[in-house]
């Protein structure tokens, strides 16, 4: 196998059928989460706390999910396991078209996450095994291609809910058909480098494991935490707003708009950070500021009472979420000794996770309670007290720091 950039390769996955892969399962997945809430509640009639544990077993069927996927694919051969993945899929949301009442639907969802979680995590990591092109650059051509395509599905959904739920899930069954064939036919070369991978790996060195320097890992613990709190609230935003929005005479359509909104604003931001990669003086500076961001998005969503305001919110939340998210990872890259930058990285996908998890079950727990302003408050200010916690502890440590570029 070539391994040095720009050279072509017959053993490796062409860029551009991941890329296919990416979009389909992408937009059929855009397809299901944005209506869950809604569907569940103005639908099925179920309340805000029990949709909480419907999409925390979502979430927790994506860890569970994302976890087993890496581990089989260092293990076997990749190329069964995403063909697995992506029918199974398939199959499952053909279910959910046929069989979407209450509590089937609840059996589907969770299903559909610990497959989103499979299947994401093996398109990333089929991504490392090109070697044409720099790591950076295949990633953030996937990257790109996930939020175009959760501007497409997101743009899509809102108006065909109002037409069918049952088509919305027939339709999405289908991109992942897309995806399947695509698998089946251009996937093929992973099954060459998985054999060049198990004869290399008996000849390589091992190398001795670095701890993570005390000091880093304090930081890296602070900053786990930040994401982990800035998820619980921020999955209040695909979950419990829907149904809020709605409360208020605003169209689901409208709601979807805003997904739709989202995912442009973290493409436009993501030009303007390459083009001007030094926007920010440093990486923690870009974290603060992504961090305020999303702390101030919700003191405005506690005077939004139209689809205008919640425009704003919105751009004001992505701005968040386009500058501190990838920011979180690379300085933990940073910090990371080279023998255990993937562990890290691990972390940093289950603080994710667990935020994920519980956010829609805290909401709804909190909303069902006190209502939606209370929520709003309390969102913003644990928010907030992640940059009070981050600030001192950045200023105390950052001398001392350890870095591993």
């Amino acid at each position: 196998m070539k391994l040095k950039h720009g050279q072509n390769s017959q053993d490796e996955i062409k860029l551009i059928w991941l890329i296919v892969g990416q979009l389909a399962t992408w937009i059929g997945a855009s397809f299901i989460w944005p209506l869950t809430s809604v569907y569940l509640n103005k639908e099925l009639h179920i309340s805000l706390s029990i949709i909480g544990v419907v999409l925390f077993c979502n979430c927790v069927g994506t860890i569970l999910g994302s976890i087993l996927a890496g581990h089989y694919y260092d293990r076997h051969n990749p190329y069964p396991l995403i063909l697995w993945g992506v029918g199974l899929d398939a199959l499952v949301l053909f279910l959910m078209a046929a069989f979407h009442g209450w509590p089937e639907y609840w059996i589907w969802l969770t299903i559909t996450g610990f497959l989103g979680g499979w299947n994401g995590t093996l398109i990333n990591s089929l991504a490392t095994s090109l070697k044409r092109y720099p790591g950076r650059y295949v990633f953030n051509v996937l990257y790109f291609s996930q939020n175009l395509g959760v501007v497409t599905g997101t743009l899509i959904v809102g108006y065909l809910y109002d037409y069918s739920v049952t088509l919305l899930f027939v339709i999405a069954a289908l991109l992942f058909v897309i995806a399947f064939v695509n698998a089946v036919f251009n996937y093929r070369p992973i099954i060459k480098f998985h054999q060049e991978r198990v004869e290399n790996k008996q000849s390589g060195n091992n190398q001795k494991i670095i701890p993570m320097p005390k000091r880093n890992f304090i930081l890296t613990m602070a900053f786990f935490t930040t994401l982990a709190v800035t998820w619980l609230m921020y999955m209040n935003w695909e979950s419990n707003l829907s149904v809020y929005m709605v409360s208020l005479g605003i169209p689901f359509h409208m709601y979807s708009l805003l997904w739709t909104l989202n995912a442009s604003i973290i493409v436009i931001m993501q030009g303007i950070l390459a083009r001007f990669p030094r926007m920010f003086k440093t990486l923690f500076h870009q974290i603060i500021f992504g961090i305020f961001m999303f702390a101030i998005s919700f003191i405005t969503l506690v005077f939004a009472k139209d689809f205008t305001h919640f425009a704003l919110s919105m751009i004001i939340l992505t701005l968040g979420e386009a500058t501190a998210f990838p920011a979180i990872p690379a300085f933990v890259n940073d910090l990371s000794p080279s023998t255990s930058k993937g562990k890290y990285q691990g972390a940093t996908m289950v603080a994710s996770g667990i935020g994920r998890a519980f956010g829609p079950l805290f909401g709804g727990l909190v909303i069902d309670k006190a209502g939606y302003i209370p929520f709003f408050w309390v969102a913003s200010i644990l928010i907030a007290l992640m940059i009070v916690v981050m600030i001192p502890l950045y200023l105390k440590l950052h001398q001392k720091l350890t870095l591993y570029k």
